[in-house]
């Protein structure tokens, strides 16, 4: 049975089947041809017989493996590895067709090459998720044919290998290395001007061209006969917390991935660099329900624990609880605290709903609201008029991304900060705000 699984007729053999069906249809006129069509027909029936054999005697000629990381990043291009080679003592022609998970809707994949005696292969593919979750692999199979392009023999190598999708690890760690490098403007991060500094001091030293005058230390200087400074450093360990509602709102997508996942990504990116800086970072997500709570703590390996939060992070189409999240926030989080609400708003009216709520948690806190342009939109906005209905479309279009500026500035009014961003844009925003609050020593 193993070997009928494994056993396929190549494409080509069928067409010699149909010249053969030629050369019979011709002798019923040319008699004389009719001897060498039957002689062409146990030929071929000798070449299928040979070629079978050529393939199958040889045990495990064939191997093959599929890379694959321990996580794959959503929303990002993931690439992945196969290697491959052949024992066989002839060249031979490979069709590698690689099951992919049922998210990526791909049924098509299949990269052939040829190998000759001993020769190894490797080749690599990308894969582009924009759901989180569980994703199984299938077979990677391949099918092998000789020269003569008869017979198929099939291999078949790690069927049902799960790789689990987390939150865009490859966008965290592309932060986290434009930080280090400082090559943060590439990608749009700003350089903040300091607004005077904070009051955490950090040492006394002496002056020299450039320093602040008015941080000089009079007692100091008087001791040691020459001008001494007062040093002053960011404050640390400030407690930040992203708050991301997963209701109805954010289920919204734009270019395949969901505003939920956008913001995901974003506070992975966000408290990576939170941390880096010496904050503590937590986490909220909230919608009918206070679905989750990490506190906010300073340790680097805390991220693992908001990354696997993030992951198992769910939804469903329900209308978000302001007031539930208000509550929570007054009994859980005590301290003063910088506190990043991704969420969205369509209409004023929804906004407006909320609001009370939002300003009594910005009374203890800074609150900064996230929401989201309709970036497919703009191309409605910026398309020529030239009948009615397009008038009509561009001008509710218009109307909506009026809204979105009003809802911005009802929240600046009542001393809210606020982000109004595309969703591709979130996570360098959402850090660009953040450096912004550091800088002016607000929190």
């Amino acid at each position: 049975m193993r070997f009928f699984k494994s056993f396929y007729i190549h494409n080509t053999f069928f067409r010699y089947i149909a010249v053969l069906a030629a050369c019979f249809v011709i002798s019923y006129w040319e008699p004389t041809l009719y001897p060498i069509c039957w002689i062409l027909v146990f030929l071929l029936l000798g070449l299928f017989v040979f070629d079978s054999f050529w393939l199958f005697s040889i045990p495990n000629p064939i191997s093959a493996q599929r890379n694959l990381p321990q996580k794959l990043s959503n929303s990002d291009y993931n690439t992945l590895f196969v290697h491959i080679s052949s024992n066989y003592p002839f060249k031979v022609g490979l069709s590698i067709i690689d099951e992919l998970p049922i998210q990526f809707q791909k049924r098509d994949f299949e990269h052939k090459i040829f190998l000759q005696k001993g020769e190894k292969h490797e080749f690599d593919y990308a894969v582009r998720p924009v759901e989180r979750g569980e994703y199984v692999f299938g077979n990677l199979n391949v099918y092998v044919s000789s020269p003569l392009c008869i017979v198929k023999r099939r291999f078949v190598f790690q069927k049902d290998q799960m790789v689990p999708v987390y939150p865009s690890i490859i966008q965290m760690q592309q932060y986290d290395f434009l930080a280090i490098s400082n090559r943060l403007t590439e990608f749009g991060l700003k350089k903040i001007r300091r607004i005077g500094h904070t009051q955490e001091f950090e040492q006394i030293k002496e002056y020299i061209k450039g320093d602040d005058i008015r941080t000089i230390n009079w007692k100091a200087t008087a001791k040691k006969s020459q001008l001494m400074v007062n040093q002053y450093q960011d404050e640390k360990s400030q407690p930040i917390y992203s708050i991301i509602d997963t209701g109805r709102v954010m289920k919204m997508p734009f270019n395949g991935l969901k505003l939920l996942d956008y913001a995901i990504n974003s506070t992975l990116a966000f408290s990576n660099v939170a941390l880096k800086r010496n904050d503590k970072t937590g986490l909220i997500t909230f919608s009918k329900n206070i679905e989750s709570f990490v506190p906010a703590v300073q340790k680097i390996s805390h991220l693992n624990t908001i990354l696997e939060k993030l992951y198992n992070i769910t939804t469903e189409f329900t209308d978000s609880d302001f007031g539930l999240l208000y509550a929570h926030i007054k009994r859980k989080v005590n301290q003063r605290s910088l506190l990043l609400l991704y969420t969205n708003f369509e209409h004023i009216s929804a906004l407006k709903r909320q609001l009370p709520f939002l300003m009594a948690i910005a009374k203890k806190h800074l609150l900064v609201v996230i929401f989201f342009e309709n970036t497919e939109l703009e191309s409605l906005i910026s398309t020529d008029a030239e009948d009615l209905q397009t008038i009509y479309h561009k001008t509710i279009a218009e109307k909506f991304s009026l809204e979105k500026r009003l809802m911005q500035r009802e929240l600046q009014q009542y001393g809210i900060q606020t982000i109004l961003t595309k969703p591709e844009s979130l996570t360098i925003n959402a850090i660009n705000k953040y450096l912004e609050i550091k800088a002016r020593g607000i929190l």
